[in-house]
């Protein structure tokens, strides 16, 4: 029998290594910014880039509000340059998030975008803030464990 998976070969391991260290130099996931925001890390700011409704629909906790249009006129005044900034949009079906890391990267900022999106913060169980208040929703068994405790991955 062919292999599906092997049609193409893996590339070698120095590459793949190469390759994975360079993803994780450009992305963060929801879990990891999560225990940034709780543990008030130095030099993090999560930087939400959707439009005014998404936002009032909910979003992150201590995320600044700064729609992707508006970053090249608004970021000096609101986000120190020497931070690094975490990007995000509504999840992994929008590029929202990768257009606003570009903008920030286009403008001298460290950047790294959060995989999943506000879906995923959603879906992994983490409160978020609507006009109502704070809101939060069961954890989605397919994205993070019943539990609440991490993955451990």
């Amino acid at each position: 029998m062919v292999s599906a998976v092997l049609n193409v070969p893996a590339a070698a391991p120095a590459e793949a290594a190469a390759h994975y260290a360079a993803r994780l130099a450009f992305e963060a996931d929801v879990s990891d910014v999560r225990a940034d925001l709780l543990a008030g890390a130095a030099g993090v700011v999560v930087v939400d880039s959707r439009g005014d409704a998404a936002w009032a629909q909910g979003h992150i906790s201590g995320a600044v509000h700064l729609p992707t249009a508006e970053i090249a006129e608004r970021a000096a005044e609101l986000i120190d340059p020497s931070a690094t900034v975490v990007t995000y949009c509504w999840g992994p079906g929008c590029n929202g998030a990768t257009r606003a890391a570009l903008a920030f990267a286009r403008l001298g900022y460290r950047v790294k975008e959060m995989i999943g999106g506000f879906e995923y913060w959603v879906r992994e169980g983490f409160p978020y803030e609507t006009p109502q208040g704070t809101e939060q929703r069961p954890v989605d068994d397919l994205t993070a464990p019943r539990s609440g405790i991490s993955c451990a991955c």
